[in-house]
């Protein structure tokens, strides 16, 4: 049996003469054994431990299935949990087909930062320099224009959707191009644009129909030519083949074809995988090998105090800074600060979270469930991620939303509202 080495340290003292050193040597002693189990307890969740918090969080979400990504400097976890449609007996693996829903604003954002790097557009470019021969973009009361910023940090006080969903129309879809431009000339703005926050579906789409435009090219060959060829992300696209299809996952309800999404393409129409979201963490997070992201696609542009009014972007926590898509939550002096973005709809639920100090990045999809959640989907996975990049937990969510009653013969997008208790994921019909 080993001797502690405390005992073995400790020298022949004369305590009754004079017990000081020996009560130093204690002190030092027992101080030191506490550091080490302080150090202990502090170290980063391990990707064991991680596939077993996913474990735990696909039970008490109450979904079909669930995919979960980590990266962690050179580690990686993927794993799957559940089934890929109910009642089939047969797991989600890393190739499953998933719809990334509003998590295909990142993509947006980042085609943004690239030609803006380039000097092939500008942050505070208007809108209009990129709109369609004979259309018009609105101005607020006081003359003041819609810019590309203002799109990319849902400031341009526009609505969130152009108008209810149609019923019967496959998922993302709804509105092209033509739709859009139309319904544009004729709004009155709800806010002058860059002083309040509207998350806005439909700001996005028209920020796609910028980028498309400067680069003389349709978004979803933009899309492949900045991003998804570069990255190798193969199994990433707006037109989904029949294979790729076959291997979508599927929630309770049947939500309809998996089909071409390049309608919506830059707010919520893209479609990948587990083993691609490996792939673009990777490049998130500035992983050597992966290409080089710039510097201002995590920037944070807008501190919410500098808004009059700040609305649907609280879904994973009250945000700190408001980015190009992303969302800043906690403190940014500190460590456990983490940029994240929220997706949903068509029978998902999506997140993808990062801790850039930490080079640490999660990616979850989960698919609707028939039970009731027991947790807090994006709160858990916020839990997931801080104990993964061994900082603090974000604070609770202050400012807490209801969900909204849907009328279920008005089809609307994802995260008018909704609530940060236990969810149901009886997902909107037609959301982001």
């Amino acid at each position: 049996m080993h001797e502690s080495p405390v005992r073995r340290s400790l020298p022949a003292i004369n305590s009754a003469a004079n017990p000081w050193p020996a009560m130093r040597l204690l002190l030092c002693g027992a101080l030191s054994l506490a550091l080490a189990a302080l150090s202990s307890a502090q170290q980063p969740l391990s990707l064991a431990d991680a596939g077993q918090r996913g474990a735990d969080l696909y039970r008490q979400a109450a979904v079909t299935g669930m995919v979960l990504v980590v990266v962690r400097n050179r580690e990686v976890l993927v794993k799957t949990y559940g089934e890929t449609f109910p009642g089939s007996g047969r797991a989600p693996d890393a190739n499953s087909l998933i719809r990334l829903c509003s998590l295909s604003k990142v993509f947006t954002a980042g085609l943004l930062t690239q030609l803006a790097a380039e000097g092939k557009v500008g942050l505070s470019d208007p809108l209009q320099r990129y709109a369609p021969p004979g259309k018009t973009v609105p101005l607020s009361a006081d003359g003041r224009p819609i810019t590309l910023l203002n799109l990319a940090t849902h400031t341009a006080g526009l609505p969130r959707e152009v108008s209810a969903y149609p019923a019967r129309t496959p998922h993302f879809t709804f509105p092209d191009e033509a739709f859009r431009w139309t319904w544009l000339p004729k709004q009155k703005l709800i806010s002058t644009p860059g002083t309040a926050a509207l998350y806005s579906n439909i700001g996005f789409d028209l920020l796609g129909d910028a980028l498309a435009s400067a680069s003389h090219m349709s978004y979803a060959q933009l899309l492949h030519d900045r991003l998804l060829q570069p990255l190798t992300l193969w199994d990433t696209t707006l037109v989904p083949s029949s294979e790729q299809c076959a291997r979508m996952l599927r929630g309770t309800r049947d939500e309809g074809p998996c089909t071409d999404t390049q309608p919506s393409g830059p707010s919520g129409g893209v479609y990948s995988t587990a083993t691609d979201m490996v792939k673009l963490l990777q490049y998130l997070l500035h992983d050597p090998g992966s290409p080089v992201q710039p510097a201002a696609a995590l920037a944070v542009y807008l501190k919410p105090q500098q808004l009059v009014s700040v609305q649907g972007l609280n879904h994973a926590g009250d945000p700190t800074g408001i980015g190009l898509g992303w969302i800043q939550l906690g403190d940014p002096a500190n460590s456990s600060v983490v940029m994240e973005k929220t997706g949903g709809g068509a029978g998902f639920e999506t997140y993808i979270a990062l801790s850039p100090q930490r080079q640490t990045g999660i990616f979850l999809a989960v698919t609707e469930g028939k039970g009731k959640a027991s947790v807090d989907f994006y709160q858990e996975s916020n839990n997931l991620l801080t104990a993964l990049a061994n900082v603090p937990p974000l604070p609770p969510k202050v400012h807490v939303t209801r969900a909204a009653r849907m009328n279920p013969k008005v089809h609307v997008r994802k995260h008018a509202t909704r609530s940060t208790k236990a969810q149901r994921h009886s997902l909107a019909r037609k959301p982001r």
